[in-house]
């Protein structure tokens, strides 16, 4: 009689243990009524008339699946990302929602479409994470019902028409032209300045045109091939010819 009990009964204490891992909670349900939730460790229920459902308590991720969205100013985005969370309150979870990791998702894709819907494509290209913030604030406070935290919600992917991939290339294009040409413009700028100075200077000190000269044919080097000519002024020519024909005179 004893050896037909016995393995009964190590069936029975077979499927009463519950090891639940560290990063797991699981909940209890007692002839369909949810009594209690078990934690880490070695756990027992009675079998029959209990069954439990474990539910991992680490961050998840889920993915918002590739959508056309249209923005507010009627440009056709493709667009997709990714939702962080995790289970907050287990009992919540099982019992208010059928599924929450389809459900976050799901309500996840529909703020998605409903802030991106709201932007102009000039705000969605420059405010990725404004709108992952924003998504955020809308899927946690309904994620929060059903006993779930939303950690943050990352956009991943921006995905435009060609045709309008081209009219950014030649915008771009155009705006490094403008850029080039202003500064280039404010070099030719500074240069006339200081030219402008620099024969202010001149003008004012009569030596200092005669040692740019000297500065510029020392400048040149003793290489073979530099030809230098210096021009004479035609007053100093005249005074030279005067003073010879005054000393021919008194010679005279």
């Amino acid at each position: 009689m004893t050896l037909f009990f016995l393995p009964v009964v190590i069936v029975l204490i077979a499927f009463s243990v519950r090891i639940v891992q560290q990063y797991e909670n699981a909940i209890v349900f007692t002839l369909g009524r949810f009594t209690r939730i078990l934690t880490p460790g070695l756990n027992f229920i009675i079998p029959i008339f209990e069954w439990t459902r474990t539910v991992d308590m680490r961050v998840l991720t889920r993915d918002i699946p590739k959508q056309q969205v249209i923005t507010k100013d009627n440009v056709p985005v493709t667009i997709n990302g990714v939702v962080y969370f995790r289970v907050l309150k287990i009992e919540t979870a099982i019992l208010v929602v059928q599924d929450y990791n389809y459900a976050i998702g799901q309500y996840a894709q529909a703020a998605l479409r409903d802030v991106v819907g709201g932007m102009t494509f000039d705000e969605l290209l420059a405010e990725r994470q404004l709108i992952g913030t924003e998504i955020e604030k809308i899927v946690a406070k309904e994620s929060a019902n059903w006993g779930l935290e939303v950690s943050t919600i990352k956009i991943q992917d921006v995905d435009v028409p060609e045709e309008l991939k081209k009219m950014m290339s030649r915008q771009a294009s155009a705006e490094r032209e403008k850029r080039a040409t202003i500064t280039k413009a404010e070099g030719d700028k500074m240069a006339a300045l200081n030219l402008a100075d620099a024969a202010r200077t001149m003008h004012l000190s009569p030596g200092a045109m005669q040692l740019r000269t000297l500065q510029t044919i020392d400048g040149l080097g003793p290489t073979a091939s530099n030809t230098v000519i210096l021009t004479v002024p035609v007053e100093l020519m005249e005074l030279v010819k005067n003073m010879s024909n005054k000393l021919l005179e008194n010679k005279a």
